[in-house]
């Protein structure tokens, strides 16, 4: 109950972090006669995010844990399931030391190029979230397929429970693998200059992008327990 509680303070910060963003980068981009407004958004939006980076500090022992439990996905029935989140979760836990150097070489606790750390950070951060993506459509094709078997096409064959569930795990898969996608843009935003579209996105995308994907976390967040509740039997 702490944990979900923790998590949805942080996605409150990352939400109000990057609403500032946007309006900021708007404001100063749209309206010259507001640019002071602006430009203290986007220092209180650079602020926020600062304030998560810190918060991150403390994160690896939980993923290190979450990862050991979940090993090589011995309880996953799907090997394609299994593999791309075994992967994720190596992204994932490589993902914090690289945040960690990166921060300790701004603040100037460590003699380290923060550029390069920075940088190889967003890179698994954003090889975990194509990971993601991937994982994401897999589930939706395999649970539609299974909703529109013939076989199991009938409420009589299907309880209403278990229908209910893989609807709302759909429903789930599709936020997610949104949620995914906007922050996979931001990702490659922060890549060195060159990849793709990599420092081309002005604030107020960035910012109209992580508002995106840190609302639909929230709205999931919020509505967790309402699924539940919902598909229990």
């Amino acid at each position: 109950m702490w944990a979900e509680a923790w998590a949805l303070s942080y996605l409150q910060i990352r939400t109000l972090g990057y609403c500032c963003q946007l309006v900021g980068g708007v404001l100063v981009e749209q309206c010259p006669a507001r640019s002071e407004v602006g430009t203290r958004l986007l220092t209180l939006s650079s602020q926020l995010s600062h304030c998560r980076t810190v918060l991150r500090l403390f994160d690896d022992m939980a993923m290190f844990i979450y990862t050991k439990q979940y090993g090589l996905g011995a309880e996953e029935e799907d090997f394609f399931v299994r593999g791309v989140s075994v992967l994720g979760n190596l992204a994932d836990q490589l993902y914090y030391p690289c945040e960690h150097i990166a921060w300790a070489a701004d603040a100037k606790i460590l003699r380290a190029d923060s550029a390069r750390w920075w940088t190889l950070s967003t890179a698994f951060w954003g090889l975990s979230l194509l990971l993601g993506i991937a994982r994401s459509l897999w589930m939706v094709l395999k649970l539609r397929q299974r909703l529109r078997d013939p076989a199991v096409a009938f409420t009589s064959r299907l309880p209403r429970s278990k229908r209910r569930a893989l609807e709302a795990q759909v429903q789930s898969e599709v936020l997610t693998l949104l949620s995914n996608l906007a922050d996979l843009a931001n990702a490659v935003h922060w890549l060195p200059p060159g990849v793709l579209w990599a420092g081309r996105f002005p604030p107020w995308l960035v910012g109209l992008l992580g508002t995106v994907s840190s609302l639909l976390s929230v709205y999931q967040a919020v509505r967790a327990g309402d699924w539940t509740e919902a598909t229990a039997p």
